[in-house]
């Protein structure tokens, strides 16, 4: 009952939301890498984690002929990394406390407000749903077989005639769900492991800050997917790097754009 009342509460007085300027982005970076190097071995372990399941799911995906389905997991990535990212927040809280870091960061950034968390995630979660059955309904309406092996996808998908119907409709869907994604997540996750607030509280102040900050949040988003792009580009490999510099930077840039309790 209390936690009823409490995200009651809150819906009915809004958080407000900063304004920043177009450059404020590259601080974030800035003091997402000063963080990364305070925290390096438990940052790279975070970053190597994620590596090491990524490369797993992979190889499971392979294994069982799903391969097809590898490149949109990758960039379905995309929509679940405010989620991934969620102890790399943590250790930046603690840093900013200066408190001692340790190991299970995630875990301990997930308990603080679990519940509500879990109901971003979920919502995280329905629109990769979306993108994978998606593309599956594109493939089983473009081509006669719905797997096309993955050494020559881009080939038999992406430069075949039938692929231009399938790429321009996969793309349009894809930046649509990215933009819905995070905007309701930009600040969301962070915001939800601060502060005892409920998740559509926390979703509603994330759209206010895309919006209210569109040039800067525009620009935020372009270097995440640019970063993010590196590390899938190396087959996974620099997103042990390039993870935790923007998970870091993410905490930075929830700290500009929402004022601290009073």
């Amino acid at each position: 009952m209390e936690t009823t009342a409490i995200a009651e509460t809150v819906r009915q007085d809004p958080i407000p939301v900063n304004h920043v300027d177009l450059g404020r982005p590259w601080r974030w970076l800035a003091l997402g890498w000063q963080d990364l190097m305070q925290a390096r071995w438990y940052s790279l372990a975070y970053g190597v984690a994620i590596v090491l399941v990524s490369l797993l799911l992979t190889y499971a995906l392979t294994v069982e002929g799903l391969g097809f389905l590898v490149p949109f997991l990758a960039a379905g990535f995309y929509l679940l990394a405010p989620v991934i990212a969620l102890g790399l927040y943590q250790m930046s809280a603690r840093l900013e406390q200066g408190e001692a870091l340790q190991f299970c960061h995630a875990r301990e950034a997930w308990r603080r407000n679990q519940s509500q968390l879990g109901i971003v995630t979920a919502g995280l979660l329905i629109l990769m749903q979306l993108w994978i059955a998606a593309n599956f309904v594109l493939f089983a309406l473009l081509y006669t077989g719905i797997q096309p092996p993955l050494d020559r996808f881009f080939s038999a998908v992406f430069l075949s005639p039938e692929g231009r119907t399938f790429t321009l409709a996969s793309i349009t869907l894809g930046l649509v769900l990215a933009w819905i994604s995070y905007a309701i997540s930009a600040v969301s996750i962070p915001l939800l492991m601060d502060r005892k607030v409920d998740g559509f509280t926390a979703i509603r102040t994330s759209v206010r800050a895309v919006v209210r900050n569109w040039p800067a949040m525009t620009l935020w988003a372009a270097l995440i997917v640019i970063f993010v792009g590196l590390g899938l580009a190396t087959f996974y490999i620099g997103l042990a790097l390039t993870l935790p510099l923007l998970g870091h930077a993410t905490w930075h840039a929830y700290r500009d754009l929402i004022p601290p309790e009073s």
